[in-house]
């Protein structure tokens, strides 16, 4: 199958240091070439693939410190995109720009795919989805989609990373826990520094600072560094994420919002480490309490289970991403999708469709599929 994926421009595909969707579009990209497909990545020239790379800006935009042109050099990317797939150049093509593509997708003869990488719970998108219900939309986890759920919602897919991107600690080689990802209100680096204080545990913390999120770090975070079991490493790069995450006794991932997917969780049980989280967002479907992490509802329970930790089997913890999590996994389920789009047909499934290669015992996998004008019209009943 000849499949186009266009990535964001902010980082490189992968990015050198913190970014979940281009990692994700790497992950996919490089699984989808390993089946035999044909593919094309749209993405900075700076990104390293075995598909065929399209660059459309020399280097990421973040690192140069120019996000805010990523209007701009998203809208010429995606002329470059519908330009290529009117000469008949792809059988598929799978954006992961948010939504500034629908009007050209919607005109466009190849099938078009958008898989939602951030939160949906945003004002204005319930009219936005109700304007392109033609658009066939994949979830990152069925909890990002329940905002909007008159959006044509076509499945639910897991991230995957390469079974051998990290290495299974079979134990803790380090007595510390972790907390990876970025210093932002909603992920709450606040609530990681009280429960290894209050389990008299070092937490080391690698981790950005966006520049909307620098006023939050110097106000409310960098005070509570000065504690003595704190310390703060900065972002690191995959290289080093690997040991970084598997020599902790847990990753800590105590967020307050309503987290799409949570790409460090996963990294954290191909790691083999156990994971301590509050139940946000896709966390109930990502983590199995009391198998491969503990769920908590607050601090005192949080402190209680990391003074526990041990109780959580790390080979559990390297077991559940095997069976789930793979990048492989992640590619077969988008080839079922891809092959439904070409076929004309739409898999609906309100309560969501989630794949993980058939190894989930906690929820059974129902598959609808539908065809698109029947939906529809099912739609225009409903709403009359």
């Amino acid at each position: 199958m000849r499949i186009a994926q266009v990535a964001p421009l902010v980082e490189s595909v992968p990015p050198h240091g913190y970014g979940g969707t281009e990692r994700v579009v790497s992950y996919l990209s490089e699984a989808l070439v390993e089946l035999g497909h044909d593919v094309t990545l749209f993405a900075s020239g700076d990104s390293r693939t075995r598909a065929r790379l399209v660059p459309v800006i020399p280097q990421g935009l973040r690192p140069q410190g120019r996000e805010a042109d990523w209007p701009i050099w998203t809208t010429l990317m995606l002329d470059r995109v519908f330009e290529e797939a009117a000469s008949g150049a792809f059988d598929v093509i799978h954006l992961h720009v948010d939504v500034l593509h629908y009007p050209l997708a919607r005109r466009c003869g190849t099938p078009c795919l958008t898989t939602l990488h951030g939160r949906q719970d945003i004002p204005g998108l319930a009219d936005l989805y109700r304007r392109f219900t033609d658009q066939p939309l994949v979830s990152i986890s069925d909890s990002q989609r329940r905002p909007v759920p008159e959006a044509n919602w076509c499945a639910t897919v897991y991230h995957g990373l390469p079974p051998d991107l990290y290495r299974h600690h079979a134990q803790a080689e380090g007595d510390y826990f972790s907390f990876v990802g970025r210093i932002s209100p909603e992920k709450r680096v606040d609530r990681a520094i009280e429960i290894a204080i209050g389990c008299n545990m070092p937490l080391r913390i690698a981790a950005k600072v966006d520049h909307m999120d620098r006023v939050y770090f110097e106000e409310r975070v960098r005070p509570l560094l000065s504690h003595p079991l704190i310390e703060f490493v900065g972002e690191i790069d995959e290289e080093h994420k690997g040991d970084f995450i598997g020599c902790s006794r847990a990753l800590l991932f105590p967020i307050d919002w309503p987290e799409p997917f949570g790409l460090v969780v996963i990294e954290a049980l191909a790691c083999g480490t156990p994971v301590i989280a509050y139940p946000c967002g896709s966390v109930p479907e990502i983590l199995r309490d009391g198998v491969d992490g503990w769920i908590v509802h607050d601090q005192q329970q949080a402190i209680d289970a990391a003074r526990h930790i041990d109780r959580i089997a790390r080979a559990n913890c390297r077991a559940s991403f095997e069976q789930r999590f793979t990048a492989a996994t992640m590619a077969r389920a988008y080839l079922e999708v891809y092959d439904r789009l070409r076929s004309g047909r739409c898999t609906i499934d309100a309560i969501g469709e989630h794949w993980n290669g058939g190894q989930d015992s906690h929820r059974q996998q129902v598959v609808r599929f539908r065809h698109l004008g029947a939906q529809r019209a099912e739609s225009a009943g409903s709403q009359e």
